[in-house]
């Protein structure tokens, strides 16, 4: 479990680092829309940052066998779900029919 954990860290990790680069100039740690990123990852899914951060937390808390940080975890998931909402609305009152296609066409 512990090697698993440390690889799927790490692999996390890299794609965190990835959806940063993609993301580029429209990164923001508040919502704003600065413009609609769609290719790359992002053509897949809306919010891949927030994902990969969750599985890269979730290797290390296994690397660690730390596992009731799992419950921490959970938490910290409602809270970005939360957060991206908040940004899922921001986007579309900026872009509107643009994103809401683009919205039908990705994962969470």
């Amino acid at each position: 479990m512990r090697i698993a954990g440390v690889v799927l860290a790490i692999a996390s990790f890299v794609l965190v680092l990835v959806t940063r680069v993609q993301l580029g100039k429209a990164f923001s740690v508040r919502p704003e829309a600065k413009q609609l990123v769609t290719s790359g990852i992002y053509s897949r899914i809306r919010n891949p940052m927030y994902a990969f951060v969750d599985l890269a937390i979730a290797g290390v808390i296994l690397a660690l066998g730390l596992y009731w940080l799992f419950a921490v975890l959970a938490v910290f998931v409602v809270f970005q779900a939360r957060q991206a909402r908040r940004e899922a609305k921001v986007l579309q009152d900026k872009f509107g029919q643009a994103y809401l296609d683009y919205r039908r066409q990705t994962w969470f």
